[in-house]
Order: C-alpha cells, then sequence, then structure tokens
C-alpha cells in the first residue's frame, strides 16, 4: 500500500540474516519485555513516563532488547519501522510544554543528561552528548535559544537537542492540504518513523488516532551523516522529562519491526486523555430540561452564597483581595495561607537568607514538594503592577541554569514569590566562610559555565534582553547536582520603583558594579558581563570582591588586584590555594585573563555572554582568552567614583 514500506521490505529481504526484533504491543498491563528507567512507570494500560508529584522528573521505556543497527561484516545501516500511539495532557493548558521523544541510544543512561529537560536525553543546548544518540522529538515547548519554530512541532535530534530539522505537527490529507495536529491537548497521537538505512533516510508521520495513515511524511530526513550517531547495536524506546508543571506524557501502544513494515496497532479500545470528558446524550429530553433548570437555580443559590462569604472575608482581609490586573499577568496565584502552612508561620527556623528585598524562606508545599518562598516588600500599588508586568514574562523564561519561578502571592503590599528549591545553597558558601567542604576546581569551572549559559540566555535567547542588574557569587545557586543557577533575574527593577524624589539609588552590590553606572544608572548586558567577570576572578582566587587588609589602609579591590598582577605577569600568584593541584597553570590563567577581559573598564571591549559561554563550555577553542584583553589603564577602574555615588546600593 506504501511504496516506502514495500521499498524497506524488499531491504530486508535482500539483506544477510541477523538477529530479528519484531513487537506488538497494543496496551500495556506488565514490564515483560520492557526496562523503565527512573519515573517511568505502567499504569495500566499505558506507560506514564514522568511522575506529577516530583518537581523535577524524567523517565525512559526502552525495550529490552537491543536492536542491531549496523550490519555485520558490512557497516552498513540496518532499517526499521515504528508505530506507536502517545498522548500529552497538561494539567494547566498555559503552562510551558515540554513533550516526549522517540529514541534510539546506545544506553538507557545517556551521559550527562539533564534530569528535568530536554526529554531526559541531553546535556544542554550548546554540547552534544556523548553517547551516540538519536531522537525524534514531539516537542510542546518553545524554545527561542534552540530556534524551536513553535510550541508544536516535530524534529531530528543527532546528539543534540538542537534539531537538524523540524517542522510543525499535522498532517497531509487526500487532497495534498496540510491538517494541523495539537500534540498537547490529551488526544491521542498516532505516529509512524520509517527508518531507512540503505537511504540514511527518517520519515515520520504523525495523525489524529482514526485518520488513516497519510500517504505523504510530515518529515522526511536524509543525510549521511546519520551514520555518524549510531552504535553497533542500540535500545529503542521513549524519554520525557519534567520541570515545575505537571504533563502527563503516556505511551498507549508500540509496534517495532526491523524485518520488515511493523504490523498495525489496534486503536479502536485505547484510552482517551482528555482534560474534559462526559456526555449526557442519552437522557431523554425531560430529564435535559429537568437537569438545566435544577442546574441553573443552584447556580443562582451558589452565587449568592459566593457573594456572602467573599463579602465576609473581603471586609475582614482586605489585603488579599485579588484584581484584575493581577489574573491578567500571571494566574499561577498561590493562596497566603498555604504559604504560610508550606514555611511554618514563616518561622525564623525557615529563613534562608535575608537581603535588601527582604527573607527567603523555606518551605514544603502540601504535595511535598520543596521550594523557596521569597517576600518582596513595596509602598506603591502602582509599582507593584509595574512589577507584575514584568514578573510575567519573568516566570516564562525557562532554562536549565535559571532558578525557576513557580508561582506568586500578594498580600497587601508584600509580595511573596515562589522559587523552585535549590538544596545546596549559594556559591558563596561553598568557597567563602570556611566551608566544611571547599569547591573544588572542576566544580567550580561547571558552576561558572553553568552560569555563562544562563547569562547568555537571558542576553540572547529571549525575545528580549533581559538584563539582570545584580549578578554575584550569592545569587548563584547550586541545585542537587551541584550545577549553577542563575537567581533573582528581573527583581533588581523592583528595588529602583516607588523611590522618594531626589534619591538615586543605584541597584547592585558594591564589588560587582561595573564602573560606568558611577554615571549612568541604566545596567545593560555589558554591566552584567563586568558583575559576571567579578565572579569569575573571586571563584579563581577565592577572594571576595573588595576586601580589608589590616596592612593597607585601604581596602583591596580584587579586579584592581588582578589587573596588577596580569600587568606583571604573575596571574597564576593569584589562584586559590586551597585548590593547588587539581588545575593546570596555563587553564587558570586563562580562566582569569576571561573574568578580567569580563571586566574591562571600557563596556565597549567586554566580550559578550555568547562568546564567554561558548569559550568556558570549550567550544570556541581558537580564541586564547588573553586576546580578548586590550590594554588596561595603569589608574584604577574608577572604584573610588563608584564607591562614592553607590552607598545606596544593595548590600
Amino acid at each position: 500500500m506504501y511504496l516506502k514500506s514495500l521499498v524497506i521490505s524488499l531491504i530486508f529481504l535482500l539483506s544477510p540474516p541477523i538477529a530479528a526484533v519484531d513487537f506488538l504491543f497494543n496496551s500495556f498491563n506488565s514490564t515483560t519485555d520492557l526496562q523503565l528507567i527512573r519515573d517511568a512507570r505502567i499504569e495500566p494500560p499505558v506507560i506514564r513516563l514522568s511522575n506529577d508529584s516530583n518537581q523535577w522528573s524524567v523517565g525512559r521505556a526502552f525495550y529490552s532488547t537491543r536492536i542491531q543497527m549496523l550490519r555485520p561484516g558490512s557497516g552498513n545501516l540496518t532499517s526499521f519501522s515504528t508505530q506507536f500511539v502517545f498522548s500529552i495532557l497538561p494539567e494547566i493548558s498555559a503552562s510551558p510544554g515540554f513533550g516526549i521523544a522517540f529514541v534510539l541510544s546506545n544506553s538507557t543512561e545517556p551521559n550527562g543528561a539533564i534530569g528535568s529537560q530536554y526529554f531526559g536525553l541531553f546535556t544542554g543546548a550548546a554540547a552534544r552528548t556523548v553517547a551516540p544518540l538519536i531522537a525524534v522529538e514531539f516537542d510542546t515547548g518553545f524554545n527561542s535559544e534552540l530556534n524551536d519554530t513553535d510550541t508544536n512541532h516535530v524534529g531530528i535530534d543527532l546528539n543534540n537537542i538542537a534539531s537538524e530539522m523540524q517542522v510543525g505537527a499535522g498532517y497531509y490529507n487526500s487532497t495534498g492540504s496540510f491538517i494541523p495536529v495539537n500534540m498537547r491537548n490529551g488526544q491521542n497521537v498516532h505516529a509512524w518513523i520509517e527508518f531507512d538505512g540503505s537511504r540514511s533516510e527518517i520519515n515520520v508521520t504523525v495523525a489524529p488516532v482514526g485518520v488513516s495513515r497519510p500517504i505523504r511524511p510530515l518529515l522526511s530526513y536524509r543525510n549521511p551523516i546519520i551514520g555518524n550517531y549510531v552504535s553497533s547495536d542500540m535500545f529503542v524506546g521513549f524519554s520525557a522529562s519534567k520541570t515545575t508543571w505537571v504533563e502527563a506524557q503516556r505511551v498507549l501502544a508500540w509496534s517495532f519491526s526491523d524485518t520488515g513494515v511493523a504490523r498495525d496497532i489496534n486503536t479502536t479500545s485505547l484510552p482517551v486523555f482528555l482534560a474534559q470528558s462526559g456526555s449526557n446524550s442519552g437522557l431523554s429530553t425531560g430529564a435535559k430540561v429537568g437537569i438545566i433548570i435544577g442546574s441553573v437555580v443552584f447556580f443562582i443559590c451558589l452565587l449568592g452564597v459566593c457573594y456572602f462569604v467573599w463579602l465576609k472575608h473581603h471586609s475582614r482581609n482586605q489585603e488579599d483581595e485579588i484584581e484584575d490586573w493581577e489574573l491578567e499577568y500571571w494566574p499561577h496565584r498561590y493562596s497566603y495561607e498555604e504559604l504560610k502552612e508550606a514555611t511554618n508561620g514563616f518561622s525564623d527556623d525557615e529563613v534562608l537568607g535575608a537581603g535588601g528585598f527582604g527573607k527567603v524562606y523555606k518551605g514544603t508545599l502540601g504535595n511535598k514538594t520543596e521550594v523557596a518562598v521569597k517576600c518582596v516588600n513595596h509602598d506603591s500599588k502602582q509599582g507593584l503592577q509595574e512589577f507584575m508586568a514584568e514578573i510575567s514574562s519573568m516566570g516564562r523564561l525557562q532554562h536549565k541554569n535559571l532558578v525557576q519561578m513557580r508561582g506568586w502571592c500578594r498580600k497587601r503590599n508584600e509580595l511573596l514569590l515562589v522559587y523552585d528549591y535549590m538544596p545546596n545553597g549559594s556559591l558563596n558558601t561553598w568557597i567563602f566562610d570556611k566551608p566544611k567542604n571547599v569547591l573544588g576546581w572542576e566544580g567550580r569551572k561547571k558552576v561558572l559555565a553553568d552560569v555563562a549559559e544562563g547569562l547568555n540566555y537571558l542576553h540572547h535567547g529571549w525575545e528580549q534582553v533581559v538584563v539582570h542588574r545584580d549578578i554575584k557569587s550569592s545569587n548563584v545557586l547550586l541545585d542537587l547536582d551541584m550545577r549553577g543557577r542563575l537567581g533573582d533575574f528581573g527583581l533588581a527593577k523592583l528595588y529602583t520603583q516607588g523611590e522618594e524624589p531626589g534619591t538615586t539609588r543605584v541597584v547592585g552590590t558594591l564589588g560587582y558594579l561595573a564602573p560606568e553606572l558611577a554615571m549612568l544608572a541604566s545596567p545593560t548586558a555589558a554591566s552584567d558581563v563586568y558583575s559576571f567577570g567579578v565572579v569569575v576572578l573571586e571563584v579563581a582566587c577565592g577572594r571576595k570582591p573588595i576586601e580589608t587588609w589590616q596592612e593597607r589602609e585601604e581596602d583591596m579591590i580584587l579586579v584592581d588586584l588582578v589587573r596588577e598582577k596580569y600587568i606583571e605577569g604573575k596571574l597564576g600568584e593569584l589562584a586559590d590555594g586551597r585548590i593547588i593541584g587539581q588545575y593546570e597553570m596555563e587553564e587558570m590563567e586563562a580562566v582569569l585573563k576571561l573574568g578580567l577581559s569580563c571586566c574591562h573598564p571600557d563596556p565597549q571591549h567586554r566580550p559578550s555572554m555568547k562568546e564567554v559561554a561558548a569559550l568556558l563550555l570549550g567550544e570556541d577553542t581558537t580564541v586564547d582568552p588573553g586576546v580578548l584583553l586590550s590594554e588596561f589603564s595603569s589608574s584604577k577602574n574608577s572604584y573610588n567614583g563608584i564607591q562614592e555615588s553607590k552607598t545606596q546600593a544593595s548590600p
């Protein structure tokens, strides 16, 4: 019936015999012949890949037997045919999407895979995974840094989350018209994949269950480089991941064959998972009328009760009133009582830290999810409204190296912002304050690269340039795997709202502020780069940006000290003595030069975060960080001017 399928069958018949893999699951009621990894599990009659109750979740389901991808003795790619049915249903339709991936991998645990993003398969947006891996992604999220076309697309991934090819999800009907397919409303989606090894070609077709298989594939990717991403034998299966939001990712049926065309799935008895379901078509007309009238009466009574309760509550507790503009910006609002209970009544025992904005509390929500609750005070309703507009954008920023915001709550003029909880605290506590375990050089390099990626995303990976305004080591938080995440992005603007006329308060922290901010109170991406450079220097040197020396009358400025040693050709003397033996001197000097180039007094001579991230990730090996340094002025970098004009900067 299908020419492509016939060609694949002939290829198998004319090829040397190998161990065949051919199976059909019309439903899933046991783990027989399946390997379920991490959060993947059987919920008869389907496979669930992620766990709703976990803040970060990844699940993979593989067929137990590896398939042979290279024909013995010839080195030629084999071919296979597969079809399956999947369903993706978010708990909140407006929440960010994640999707599901069909995957070929030589390992059930891809090396370096992030446990909450990128389908649980890939290391990051700018790095390929180590293991040979091919994925067909059915992506329901949008990520501009990956050049995603939209929030509903199908793509081919070769050892990298950035797709080699992607198209919007849909199918071509018999007249050749394109019909879009929504992969995120819970409907059962039927997918067909044909892997033609002789042509190095992957064909993908999708359609809603009930629609006959379209003759024309949705996506056809042909490239000899496919052979670079396979090993002799590989696991085949599915993978998915998610962060804060609940998105049910299900596989309902699966057929596979590497000896011919995969057998057809029986889709007539598959369960359907939709956000809303139910019907009263079997009721008589009289019954329907009675139900409608009763419902109307009940609804009117309910409105009266609700109005009475609201009026009583409003008069007693006006500060918790929800205004229209709040829901317009971001509807994910926690109740004050919920957060109060989560933090044990905002107990001092739950305080994680404090700053110019207020305190941060550790909280445990009703579903046992740990969160951080940041209290931000403000004395202006207009300022709050402006801030909510900004927070609505920040809440949609998604990157593995940003601390994810979950939601918010308002009580009077106090905002409670709810974030993912970072169990390993902030970077500064692992370097300063006499930690029990000093963070080693390898760990420090990884954290610097992580923060660079996150800041690069803020500067270049979003529809607008997001300036952080307060980059410092205490705002770099470490997750469970000791990877760096940048926090407090976007909050700085709040500090400048509602100020009394005549005050000139500059947002930021002394020691991290770029010199040009002494005259220009408008931070830019370049001033963020300067602050990041200071973090690089303090991480490499193990010194704080400003330190008081008893033998010197003036404070020691780290940037000035590093600049002096650079001019003298003695940069290596500044390396943190606690990690001696963990690094090559050439590498340490390269990192110090990179930090110093970021701290150039002239903003136009600083590198961009895209260049910095590429260097730290090892993607750009052609540039010596020292080349980024132009001649430094022998004078101080205007620190005295900064100190005089920024005495109101946050501690």
